[in-house]
C-alpha cells in the first residue's frame, strides 16, 4: 500500500503499523508524535493497521530555547 508522510508517498506492507512504519524509517519510539489523517494516535495504539492513503504527519521534539 502507498501512504504519505509529511508529504511523501512511501510504500508500506498492506499490513504495516504505525509501529512498523515508525522502524522502517528508522526513528526512536520516544520523544515523536504520530497523527494519522488529523488525529494524534497515543503510542499505546502505534499498533494499529495504517490503512491505503493515509495521510501521516510525524514530529519530532527538538531541545531548544
Amino acid at each position: 500500500m502507498t501512504i504519505v508522510v509529511n508529504g511523501e508517498a512511501t510504500d508500506l506492507a498492506p499490513d504495516a503499523s504505525i509501529g512498523d512504519l515508525v522502524a522502517k524509517l528508522g526513528l526512536p519510539d520516544r520523544g515523536i508524535a504520530v497523527a494519522i489523517d488529523g488525529e494524534v494516535v497515543p503510542r499505546g495504539r502505534w499498533d494499529q493497521t495504517l490503512h491505503d492513503e493515509a495521510s501521516v504527519e510525524i514530529v519530532t521534539a527538538v531541545q531548544g530555547g
